[in-house]
């Protein structure tokens, strides 16, 4: 393989083109242009341009018992649906899907119309020319405005026609108001890659906040670092003393929900979307 490698590592995977759907040991290389899985005895070669869908956990029935932490890539060869599963650990197995997904996609021709909504409010704006970024825990549309859609703050997607192609629509969180964006894609493949992946981010953050309560002290001190106060702002935004700030801030630390970097308090991906949700309620 003459061009960069991005990703180069061992795992066990299959093939549906396998006599046996048991997996093996082998090396799995991905570059910007073709996924490669080897063994001693084959090499496999999947361009880029043939995958439609890559699901993280999900194994076609037949292979379950065979598998633990995986990643499922559907490609077309010869007009012909071919699946391969790749298990690892679950950390590679996430940067793995990272990366795979920023091959994809990063570069991308795009155009946004953004906002559509604000709240229940049409806006009059258009479609412009942007170029697609996956990053970490967001997606960006760069351009002459670029937008970044937090993805702990989407409540809601969902792919649509239009007269001019299909899109995908967006509701999210947006400075503490609901907007709607909507985002087309120079490929309708790429564009339901797009979707896969919001689907996949979404779904480990909620994942990850489903068993976490938080009291309505709590949440008012959430909502209130999400709307830009600091820590020494809170006691006066919330109504209490300094000493009850402490409480609530470390409490949501243990939580997971709030962080304090460089850049001061802020929420985590989690904190962003019981925040989300939050807004999203009170607008409907």
């Amino acid at each position: 393989m003459s061009e960069k490698v991005i990703a180069d590592f061992v795992a066990r995977f299959t093939l549906d083109t396998f006599d046996s759907p048991e997996p093996v040991k082998g090396r799995i290389v991905l570059s910007r242009k073709r996924l490669v899985l080897a063994t001693d005895e084959s090499k496999t070669t999947v361009p880029l341009s043939a995958i439609f869908d890559i699901n993280v956990g999900h194994v076609p029935g037949e292979l379950e018992s065979f598998f633990q932490d995986t990643i499922t890539i559907a490609y077309r060869e010869d007009d012909r649906r071919r699946v391969a599963v790749v298990e690892a650990g679950s950390e590679e197995v996430s940067r793995f899907k990272t990366v795979l997904f920023k091959a994809e996609l990063n570069g991308a021709d795009a155009r946004i119309k953004h906002p559509t909504r604000i709240g229940g409010r049409v806006t009059d704006a258009s479609f412009r020319p942007a170029k697609l970024k996956i990053q970490s825990g967001a997606v960006q549309f760069a351009g002459d405005e670029s937008v970044t859609v937090e993805l702990a703050n989407v409540t809601y997607f969902k792919k649509e026609s239009r007269e001019t192609g299909p899109v995908l629509l967006v509701r999210h969180a947006d400075e503490g108001q609901s907007v709607t964006s909507e985002f087309a894609i120079e490929s309708d493949r790429k564009l339901n890659l797009l979707g896969r992946y919001l689907r996949l981010e979404y779904s480990e953050i909620a994942q990850e906040v489903e068993d976490v309560t938080t009291s309505e002290a709590e949440m008012e001190a959430l909502v209130a670092i999400y709307s830009g106060a600091r820590s020494g702002d809170l006691a006066g935004t919330l109504g209490v003393d300094s000493s009850r700030v402490t409480m609530l801030l470390n409490d949501l630390r243990e939580k997971g929900l709030v962080d304090e970097g460089k850049k001061g308090l802020s929420l985590t991906a989690q904190g962003q979307l019981l925040v989300s949700d939050r807004i999203e309620t009170v607008n409907t």
